[in-house]
C-alpha cells in the first residue's frame, strides 16, 4: 500500500490523482491533502479519505504546510500546485524523504540542480507528471540515456495556433483560456496560448534529463495524442501515444517501475483520423525562443519564469496585451542573470528581483493609452 500526499488536491492534477486512488483502493492510500483556498472541497475530500490531515495554504502560515508534509508519513507526494508557490512544497517533500511525482514544472525551472541534489541526498526519486516529460522519462528508461540523441516535445499549439500574427495583440483573456484539447488551470492555459508552457518544458527537459538545449526540439501536434518523442543515436524516432488525459502520466508516476492495467481510455489506432506535426511559429510566439535564451544564463530560467508570471497576471487583469507578455519577459532577460544560485534563498532572491523589474515594465505599459503591438522597444524604455 503506497501512502500518498496530494499537494493542490482540488486542482486539475489533484482531482485526477484522486480519481486514480479511487480506482486502486488496495494499492494507494491518501494520508494528507492540501488546497489553496477551496476550504469546503478540502474538508469534503478529507472526510472521503478517512479524515486525513489537511492544510489550506492560502490561509494558514507556511509553517503549517511544512509541518504537514514532514509528519504525514507519505511515500510519495504528488505536487499539482501551479506556479512558483509549488517550489517549497517540493523541497519539503524531498527533505522528508518521499518520492516526488512532479507536475509543478517551476520546481525544476527555478531550482532544478538544487532539488535534484536534495533528492539524491535523501534517496528520493523525482518522477515527472507533465505528460511530455512523463513520456520522455518512460522512453529514456526504456532505451537508456546514453542512446538518446534528441528529445522532441509536442505542443498542442494552443487556441491561437492558426491565428494571424497581426491579430494576436488584440486577443482577450477569455479567448486565450479556450484550450482546444486540455482542461487546465488559468495560468497554465494562458502559458499554452503564448507557448510559454512549452518554453518552461524545454527548460525542464534540459534539467531533468541532463541534455543541452540544442538537443531539445518542439513540434506542434494539435491532436495531443503523441505526448513526446525521443530520437535514438541511430536516427530512429520513438513516440509515446495515449489520449490527452493526465491520469495516464499520474498513474505512471505512482506505479513506477510497474505498468498497471487500468480502466483509462486507450487510443484505438484503427479508428481513423490523422496525426499532424508542424514547426512552431517561433517569431509569432516568442516565449518559446526566449526560453532557450534564458538557458544561456545560470539564473535565466528563474527570471524567465518570474517575468512570465507577472506578465500573465497583468494580461488577465487586462493591463497589458497578449503579445506584451513576451515583451516584458524579453526585457527582463536582458539584465545580467549569470550568477548561479547555490541555495534556495538565492533562488527566491533572483525571483524577487525579476518580479520587481517585470512589474515596473508592466506599469509602464499599462500607463500607455494606446495598445502596443508587444514588440515595440520604446514603450518599455
Amino acid at each position: 500500500m503506497k501512502k500518498i500526499l496530494v499537494l493542490g488536491c482540488t486542482g486539475s492534477i489533484g482531482t485526477s490523482t484522486l480519481d486514480i486512488v479511487r480506482e486502486f483502493p488496495d494499492r494507494f492510500q491518501i494520508v494528507a491533502l492540501t488546497a489553496h483556498s477551496s476550504k469546503e472541497k478540502l474538508k469534503a475530500l478529507s472526510c472521503e479519505f478517512g479524515g486525513v490531515p489537511t492544510c489550506l495554504t492560502g490561509q494558514e502560515p507556511p509553517e503549517a504546510l511544512e509541518h504537514l508534509i514532514s509528519t504525514c508519513g507519505a511515500d510519495i507526494a504528488v505536487n499539482g500546485i501551479a506556479g512558483s508557490p509549488g517550489l517549497m512544497p517540493s523541497v519539503y517533500a524531498l527533505q522528508a524523504g518521499m518520492d516526488l511525482a512532479l507536475a509543478n514544472k517551476e520546481t525544476i525551472v527555478m531550482a532544478g540542480p538544487l532539488v535534484s541534489q536534495l533528492a539524491e541526498q535523501n534517496g528520493c526519486r523525482i518522477l515527472p507528471v507533465d505528460s511530455e516529460h512523463s513520456a520522455v522519462f518512460t522512453l529514456v528508461q526504456k532505451f537508456g540515456s546514453d542512446t538518446i540523441g534528441q528529445i522532441v516535445l509536442t505542443a498542442s499549439g494552443g487556441p491561437f495556433r492558426e491565428k494571424p500574427r497581426d491579430e494576436l495583440p488584440f486577443v482577450k483573456p477569455a479567448d486565450a483560456l479556450k484550450h482546444p484539447t486540455w482542461d487546465m488551470g488559468t495560468k497554465i492555459t494562458i502559458d499554452s496560448a503564448t507557448l510559454a508552457n512549452k518554453g518552461l518544458e524545454v527548460i525542464e527537459a534540459c534539467r531533468l534529463f541532463n541534455v543541452p538545449p540544442e538537443r531539445v526540439k518542439v513540434t506542434v501536434h494539435p491532436q495531443s495524442l503523441v505526448h513526446s518523442l525521443v530520437r535514438t543515436t541511430d536516427g530512429v524516432l520513438y513516440a509515446q501515444i495515449s489520449p490527452p488525459d493526465m491520469r495516464h502520466p499520474i498513474l505512471t508516476a505512482l506505479t513506477w517501475p510497474e505498468f498497471v492495467p487500468s480502466s483509462l481510455e486507450e487510443w484505438d489506432i484503427t479508428a481513423g483520423g490523422t496525426l499532424n506535426f508542424y514547426p512552431p511559429r517561433m517569431d509569432d510566439f516568442p516565449m518559446l525562443p526566449l526560453a532557450y535564451k534564458a538557458l544561456l544564463q545560470n539564473a535565466g530560467p528563474i527570471a524567465y519564469n518570474a517575468a512570465n508570471e507577472v506578465a500573465v497576471a497583468a494580461f488577465l487583469a487586462e493591463k497589458i496585451s497578449f503579445t506584451q507578455i513576451a515583451a516584458v519577459t524579453e526585457r527582463v532577460l536582458e539584465y545580467d542573470w549569470q550568477r548561479e544560485p547555490v541555495t534556495i534563498q538565492d533562488v527566491f532572491l533572483f525571483d524577487s528581483q525579476a518580479r520587481q523589474l517585470a512589474q515596473q515594465l508592466v506599469e509602464k505599459l499599462s500607463s500607455k493609452t494606446n495598445v502596443d503591438d508587444g514588440h515595440s522597444v520604446e514603450v518599455l524604455q
